[in-house]
């Protein structure tokens, strides 16, 4: 599994619980950060996948 993989995963984990906590506060800022933290996890999650395609 490829590095990438592996900390997008992990910046979708934190994005999730940043994103749960702005909402339970009503903390905008925090649920937007959470929103845009998720997605940039999700992109390196996909490039991490495609390096290892391309790997094999």
């Amino acid at each position: 599994m490829d590095k990438d993989r592996i900390e997008g995963i992990m910046k979708q984990a934190k994005g999730s619980v940043k994103d749960a906590t702005g909402k339970v506060l009503g903390d905008a800022k925090l649920q937007a950060e959470g929103k845009a933290e998720k997605a940039e996890g999700k992109v390196q999650n996909i490039i991490g996948g495609l390096k290892d395609k391309a790997k094999t």
